[in-house]
């Protein structure tokens, strides 16, 4: 089970950025700082740990490396934590299946638990990290390819940036009305967020009007599911959080696990897109 001062605390960090007036996925993930990742098992940190980890590499507190390992871990390949280091708490997530004890029919329930990793930084005697050059050009490349094969359908034109349910399709500025080309791509990227949420996807939309809670975390899953595709793609953008923020305030305040469903819920976007983006680009071959 899940330590519930482990929500409180992530939510906390989470909240005291944005009664700044930061949207903290907007700010850490540039092209520079790297996704956080475990050198050990090469994965790349999803959900809430993500977007937590991403922060603290940000803040620097524990180190401003993108590597994060167990104790054990950096043990096993040769590294010493340092004394007097601090590791942070992440959450492991997995569907358990049990059976109802009524029915009898079986069902999947979240499994929540803790376990603590360490940055780079604190961690002494570890192999030579290499680092991964970016070419903008390239980046801006693969944008494109990426938007491709999702395969929406985008139209281009007018002022305001919108899915349209009723249409399935995406309405997006002119390439040119966008300050930079990375601010292009964050906002489509915002958009295919929301796409994933039709009925003929993952069904997460619902027909709640503008003001509304459902509608506020949804827009919070679009900005958290296209922070996570620019941090993919190494781009450094501009996000649209700025009238949201005093919702989520709100939310984060009465709910310590709102930002957890919501960053479960912009991975499932993502994954869902870059399933989509691979099979396509598999198809291309």
């Amino acid at each position: 089970m899940l330590n519930n001062d482990i929500a409180q605390n992530i939510t906390n960090k989470i909240l005291s950025e944005l009664e700044k007036g930061v949207a903290p996925w907007v700010k850490p993930w540039n092209a520079g700082d790297g996704l956080p990742f475990n050198p050990v098992t090469k994965n790349i940190y999803n959900g809430v740990n993500f977007f937590y980890l991403s922060l603290l590499q940000s803040t620097g507190e524990h180190g401003s490396s993108n590597e994060w390992l167990t104790y054990k871990q950096a043990q096993n390949i040769g590294g010493q934590v340092r004394k007097g280091a601090k590791g942070v708490q992440v959450i492991f997530y997995k569907p358990l299946e049990v059976k109802d004890k009524e029915s009898g029919e079986a069902k999947k329930i979240p499994m929540l638990k803790s376990y603590t990793v360490f940055n780079r930084d604190m961690v002494d005697g570890l192999p030579e990290q290499v680092k991964k050059e970016v070419s903008e050009f390239e980046v801006m490349e693969s944008c494109e390819q990426f938007i491709k094969n999702t395969r929406a359908k985008i139209l281009h034109g007018g002022a305001r940036a919108c899915y349209i349910p009723s249409l399935d399709q995406i309405n997006l500025p002119e390439k040119t009305s966008f300050n930079t080309s990375a601010d292009y791509y964050a906002t489509a990227y915002h958009e295919l967020i929301h796409y994933t949420g039709s009925e003929k996807r993952l069904a997460r939309l619902k027909n709640d009007g503008f003001g509304s809670e459902s509608y506020a975390f949804e827009e919070l899953i679009a900005e958290l599911g296209a922070s996570m595709l620019c941090a993919y793609n190494g781009i450094d953008a501009q996000l649209q959080h700025a009238s949201y923020i005093d919702s989520w305030i709100k939310a984060l305040r009465g709910d310590k696990k709102f930002i957890i469903s919501a960053s479960a819920k912009a991975q499932k976007a993502v994954n869902y897109l870059l399933n989509v983006t691979e099979s396509e680009a598999g198809d291309d071959e």
